[in-house]
């Protein structure tokens, strides 16, 4: 009798359906960020989670979909960025985990070094607010202007111009195509590799290894203690993680951040 319920009981089991894995979507721009989730995708798959990434190629839409409920999660900004929004949009985001910094650059087709831009020439930076006073303490840190102390210094906060430089501000994601057009660009190192272009090769000047801006993820806050929260932070703060960005992202220019 033990022996008979014993086999039922086992073929009910293997009847059962396995349970499905539990989603987890995260909003992603493209490089390097989807590089990494991915490299996460089959440690959250161990924890009994399916990894969805949602492609964004803004700086907005993220954090408006995050707040939305539309995803878990977003992975495409440092701190100072998520700070502003949350200011501006009263969005309610948090951050749970750092993951890697992405230096600064400033590109050029048209010179090989800064000291050779001229009167009049053209600099396009990014746009939004912190990343603008990221490219301008960036020049200002290279010798090429003066900017006012201050968190978020925009265009208007140059103090010191000698070479009477045109600064054009754009969207961060269209300035790796500015290149043709204008004398040298500041370009975030997603944007600039997803254009061909590597750091550490053809970066005029980077952001040294001390930028406070690293990359996080970022969930709202009544998520951030939740059993996927914790999952996704030991995903993307794992050994595998650390070691995918030593060795393929590290000679791009890119840096682990834990």
């Amino acid at each position: 009798m033990k022996r008979l319920l014993s086999s039922l009981v086992l073929l009910l089991a293997m009847a059962l359906p396995a349970q499905a894995a539990e989603d987890i979507v995260v909003g992603v721009t493209p490089f390097p960020h989807k590089d990494i989730m991915l490299v996460a995708k089959p440690l959250l798959a161990k924890e009994g989670y399916n990894l969805v990434l949602k492609d964004f190629t803004d700086y907005v839409q993220p954090n408006m979909a995050l707040a939305g409920k539309q995803i878990f999660a977003n992975f495409f900004q440092h701190q100072p960025y998520l700070d502003n929004m949350n200011k501006e949009k009263n969005l309610g985001l948090v951050s749970i985990a750092k993951v890697h910094i992405e230096p600064l650059g400033i590109y050029s087709k048209k010179i090989k070094k800064l000291d050779q831009l001229k009167k009049g020439d053209v600099i396009s930076v990014p746009n939004d607010p912190t990343n603008e006073a990221r490219a301008l303490r960036l020049l200002e840190a290279k010798g090429v202007i003066s900017v006012k102390p201050g968190a978020l210094a925009t265009v208007a906060d140059i103090t010191k111009n000698p070479l009477n430089l045109k600064i054009h501000e754009l969207d961060a994601a269209q300035l790796p195509r500015t290149l043709e057009d204008v004398t040298a660009a500041v370009i975030n190192t997603n944007f600039a590799g997803e254009a061909g272009l590597i750091p550490a090769r053809d970066a005029l000047a980077m952001e040294g290894s001390e930028s406070p801006y690293a990359n996080i993820i970022v969930v709202r806050a009544a998520d951030k203690d939740s059993p996927k929260a914790k999952a996704l932070v030991k995903a993307v703060q794992s050994p595998e993680v650390k070691a995918y960005i030593e060795k393929v992202l590290v000679p791009k220019g890119i840096m682990p951040a834990f």
